[in-house]
């Protein structure tokens, strides 16, 4: 494998956790969430997530490299003091939609910086292609959430 391939192989694998990290913990905030339209948005943008996860594990394959499978241990401690806070909180919309949308802002720094990087690094035009597409969904689903989450402060 040549030098730019194994980078670009390092970079969609950090962002093949980073997708997992959206995809688990989209599914776990859909699970607690009340209002049903936020529910449904989140059960659609974990699978979103999932799909992203497969089109960077597809490039990093087609890289020659071995794709990440499993999520962030950050991702796992987040979402472990979510579950304690979420106890103390009592789980509310509002609260899960806050928790959110700190996750959305990592996926958001990520994507950023792994564009940063595949251009810095002239990564292969496809590879800065499909960081950007994901980016791109990225940034619409922290906008979203945010919103939601501002509605949820409204209404409180």
């Amino acid at each position: 494998m040549t030098d730019i391939n194994k980078e670009a192989v390092s970079v969609l694998n950090d962002l093949i956790e980073t997708s997992k990290d959206g995809e688990k913990g989209f599914h776990a905030s859909a699970e607690d969430i009340k209002n049903p339209t936020v529910k449904g948005f989140f059960i659609t943008r974990s699978q979103e997530c999932g799909s992203a996860v497969r089109k960077l594990q597809a490039e990093v394959r087609a890289l020659g490299g071995d794709p990440e499978d499993s999520s962030s241990v950050g991702a796992s401690l987040h979402r472990a003091w979510f579950d304690l806070k979420s106890v103390v909180t009592g789980k509310s919309d509002e609260a899960i939609l806050n928790e959110v949308e700190r996750g959305e802002d990592h996926a958001l720094k990520a994507y950023k910086e792994a564009l940063k990087k595949a251009t810095e690094k002239n990564l292969p035009p496809n590879v800065i292609a499909l960081i950007q597409e994901q980016l791109a969904g990225t940034q619409r689903n922290h906008d979203q959430v945010k919103a939601m989450r501002n509605q949820a402060r409204t209404a409180n």
